[in-house]
């Protein structure tokens, strides 16, 4: 009689581990796909931005062109550095390999200098939590 009892508790067991697993599995998909669409949206608002300013960009290398040769004095083409660089930033963002190297960069970080990534104090644990709630409780009582 416990054979067949202990029996039906193992395949009970074994199939609460299975659907353990699966929801587990469906959770992890979940982020992963939410993950890439926040990814998406990111890169998509950069490309929008890049219309945008791009278009200041050139007017704005144009107009300070044209006031440098108009005047000539060069300070006026100073401005065309930094915007530049901005423009050149969001173009490798939107449209280049900067997220390729970025990735690559992380994946070296976790890979050869993982002790960047510890907390301080190290992880949170159950016991900080308690004495954090147990303090909180505190202060609503009074």
């Amino acid at each position: 009689m416990g054979f067949i009892f202990s029996k039906a508790m193992n395949d009970s067991l074994k199939g609460q581990q299975e659907f353990m697993r699966l929801q587990l599995e469906r959770q992890l998909v979940l982020q992963n796909l939410m993950r890439e669409r926040q990814a998406a949206m990111q890169i998509a608002s950069t490309r929008e931005f890049l219309k945008y300013f791009g278009t200041f960009f050139g007017l704005s290398a144009v107009v300070l062109t044209a006031g440098a040769m108009k005047k000539k004095n060069p300070a006026f083409l100073m401005p065309i550095v930094p915007l530049g660089f901005v423009f050149a930033y969001n173009c490798d963002i939107g449209y280049g390999t900067l997220l390729q190297r970025v990735k690559g960069e992380a994946e070296n970080i976790l890979d050869t200098q993982s002790t960047l990534l510890e907390l301080p104090k190290g992880p949170v644990t159950f016991e900080d939590l308690e004495k954090i709630r147990s303090q909180a409780k505190f202060f609503r009582e009074k």
